[in-house]
């Protein structure tokens, strides 16, 4: 029942392409409830995406350890909450084979999502990311389906070098002009270390560039990431591990100290 509450399949992304086709940058909000797509929606954020880790922290499990049918339920949910446009965290796809990359995209645009991020790990810590071929290949499957759909939807293709402890530029920027060439929309490295490197990355490409501002994120402001080139910023599981460290201050304090310290932070915002 993915799409139950969505609009027509299309209408989403319509209106993630006209966002994408501003000046930017677009700040993408990562939400991790259905409270918290629409906190973020009344707040004003034009988008709000998902985090698969924060999904996988709700169920207690590690990173990208959720079941596969999970995630798209969880987006759609996230996309019917909110009228905004709603991308989502879609992993590696869920399959090893080029061909099963259309199976996620075509999940997503039934669910009425925007589009989606589809990464080029595979699960393996012995050998974390896809061989260049493979890779490729997969972003190639999920152009071709997100194309065919005829809704518009928006696709990221990620290069995640940085994340997975091969801090190699000059191959990043290899596989995402490769991502690029296969029709990717949107081009993602995260966690780019300095400056120079998000500016190498804006410079190879001439796609949309997306840059994560994650917990283990340099301090940048959104002007610094706008002079570098930048015209999307994610946040991923941020805001989610900030609500989670809070409540876990919180609870811990009464189970250790036997007080409620937490009572006049919620005094001095909603009242008594």
């Amino acid at each position: 029942m993915m799409a139950e509450a969505n609009a027509a399949p299309g209408a989403s992304a319509a209106r993630s392409r006209d966002l994408h086709q501003r000046t930017g940058p677009l700040i993408l909000a990562n939400a991790w409830s259905i409270g918290s797509a629409r906190k973020l929606e009344a707040m004003g954020f034009a988008a709000i995406g998902s985090s698969s880790a924060a999904l996988a922290a709700g169920y207690g499990l590690p990173a990208n350890q959720v079941e596969r049918e999970r995630v798209p339920c969880h987006a759609a949910a996230l996309a019917a909450a909110t009228p905004r446009p709603a991308p989502a965290d879609l992993e590696d796809g869920f399959n090893t084979r080029p061909g099963d990359r259309a199976e996620p995209i075509r999940l997503a645009v039934a669910a009425g999502l925007a589009g989606g991020s589809m990464d080029d790990v595979t699960g393996d810590e012995a050998r974390p990311i896809h061989d260049f071929g493979i890779a490729a290949a997969r972003v190639a499957a999920a152009a071709g389906a997100a194309k065919s759909s005829g809704t518009g939807f928006v696709l990221t293709a990620r290069a995640e070098n940085f994340a997975r402890g091969r801090p190699e530029l000059d191959d990043t920027v290899v596989r995402l002009r490769a991502s690029e060439a296969a029709g990717a929309n949107v081009l993602f490295a995260p966690n780019l270390p300095t400056p120079q490197a998000v500016r190498a990355v804006c410079a190879a490409v001439s796609r949309l560039v997306n840059v994560l501002m994650g917990p283990l994120c340099p301090d940048w402001t959104l002007e610094e990431l706008r002079a570098e080139g930048v015209r999307r910023v994610s946040r991923g599981h941020a805001l989610a591990k900030v609500a989670d460290d809070a409540w876990t201050a919180a609870a811990r304090g009464v189970l250790e100290e036997g007080r409620f310290r937490y009572r006049r932070a919620v005094v001095e915002r909603l009242g008594p």
